[in-house]
């Protein structure tokens, strides 16, 4: 009998735990919202919001110790060598429409795969965007995994199916060592679904889940709409980041530290009343959105970090993170240096590379595979030079090199990027005007 796809195997189930380990090392701080609502009951697809490339996967994989079947474009299957890797790592290809319809034909062989892994109870994840977008947005969804779980729900009607809406939201895109938030939102239970709206042919049955899937992903995540105030609206959102937390932490609900949940509540919190001044006062809303685009081009043209201006106070907020950076600095500098072989490999491969999006996923898989062998090799020359009682706790303090010489470079960034903020006072100025239409935005609403 041939081997399925989400049969164990001994030796996935070891990297598995290596790779889980190294994801969560990988952030400064992961958290998972909502698990309660994952159900018990029967199968799952994991439904998530597609923007930072292999590290949505990876993040989503690290949820739980629970085996996940993967879906990947099936273009990347075409070289054989790979395409075994892939099948290894539990990734099944999909043929996209931009394919062409030929191609989407062999669909159905995927589609056939996908049903029986959930028949197994194996929970399945496909990103219904199709392709990743580095922005807090969201693209249309495409119908691909529709047609699995309708499939699979008619073949193993017995069997409860939920789509599970599945919100990343990321400190940063392209940084080492950000921070992530992941929220299970409230499943579609797909045969109640099915039933309720037996009135309606399959096509606008899935139509109508297409909406509800979307509203529900939305809700799960920074939802900033992809038009043309998108720069200015996020920006605006970072500029009354910090006062909107400092009003949520005097509610004794808040807790400081759940700051990605702050951060999520105070940006919300920031789009609500965009929106409001939108309905309301249509042209003060495009004065604020142009004061906010102002914002954005004067930030980006002086390098200045989006976290210098997220921030209250600039270095003043970070002055015990620099007070330790200095007391460590003997320490953390001279093993920063047992990282250079990784960080000039991830220039070299940053700069072929098209797509910034993958910048951290190629740092992570590099890091996952060359540190491991770094460490060997300076293990090997301790031992060769020194007794083993000193070999061996140097190795152990070499371990972390990765993790405190990128803090150790974040937080000189971070000094110079608030530097440069105290310095820009027109910026500052935008910032003031910003923060004072939306707290006179918010006062109107109360009087």
């Amino acid at each position: 009998m041939a081997k399925k796809i989400q049969d164990f195997d001994k030796l996935y189930w070891f990297l598995r735990h290596y790779v889980d380990f190294s994801v969560k090392a990988s952030y400064r701080s992961i958290i998972y919202e909502g698990k309660e609502n994952i159900p018990t009951d029967g199968a799952i697809i994991y439904a998530p919001n597609h923007t930072n490339t292999i590290m949505d996967a990876l993040v989503v994989l690290a949820m739980d110790s629970k085996p996940k079947v993967f879906v990947a474009r099936a273009d990347i299957f075409r070289n054989k060598t790979l395409a075994k890797i892939l099948t290894f790592l539990k990734i099944m290809p999909i043929m996209r429409q931009r394919d062409g319809f030929n191609e989407l034909k062999k669909n159905h062989e995927t589609i056939e795969k996908s049903v029986d892994v959930l028949k197994d109870k194996i929970p399945f994840c496909i990103f219904p965007e199709g392709t990743h977008q580095t922005k807090y947005s969201s693209l249309p969804l495409a119908k691909g995994i529709f047609r699995i779980a309708f499939q699979a729900q008619e073949i193993i009607p017995q069997m409860p199916l939920y789509i599970i809406p599945t919100g990343l939201i990321y400190g940063n895109f392209f940084r080492f060592r950000s921070t992530v938030r992941v929220q299970i939102g409230e499943p579609i239970n797909v045969g109640k679904f099915i039933a309720e709206h037996s009135d309606l042919s399959q096509q606008e049955q899935m139509n109508k889940m297409k909406d509800l899937l979307t509203q529900r992903i939305h809700s799960t995540i920074l939802y900033i709409p992809n038009d043309e105030n998108y720069n200015a609206t996020y920006e605006i959102c970072n500029i009354m980041q910090g006062f909107e937390i400092k009003e949520l932490l005097k509610e004794k609900t808040n807790k400081r530290k759940h700051t990605l949940n702050l951060q999520l509540k105070a940006n919300n919190k920031t789009l609500k009343h965009i929106n409001e001044l939108k309905d309301n006062n249509p042209e003060k809303a495009k004065t604020l959105f142009e004061l906010g685009d102002k914002a954005n081009k004067l930030r980006e043209s002086k390098h200045i970090s989006i976290e210098s201006v997220s921030v209250r106070y600039p270095i003043l907020s970070r002055l015990p993170k620099i007070l330790l950076m200095i007391i460590s600095l003997p320490y953390s500098l001279s093993i920063s240096i047992l990282t250079l072989p990784i960080i000039l490999v991830c220039r070299c491969i940053f700069s072929l590379l098209k797509d910034p999006a993958f910048k951290n996923s190629i740092r992570f898989l590099i890091h996952l595979v060359f540190w491991p062998l770094l460490m060997i090799i300076y293990s090997i020359i301790c031992y060769n030079i020194m007794p083993w009682q000193f070999a061996l706790p140097l190795t152990l303090i070499m371990l972390p090199a990765p993790i405190i010489a990128h803090e150790l470079w974040k937080m000189f960034r971070f000094i110079f990027s608030d530097l440069k903020l105290i310095r820009a006072k027109k910026l500052r100025d935008l910032h003031k005007q910003i923060r004072e239409i939306i707290k006179g935005s918010t006062m109107d609403k109360t009087a």
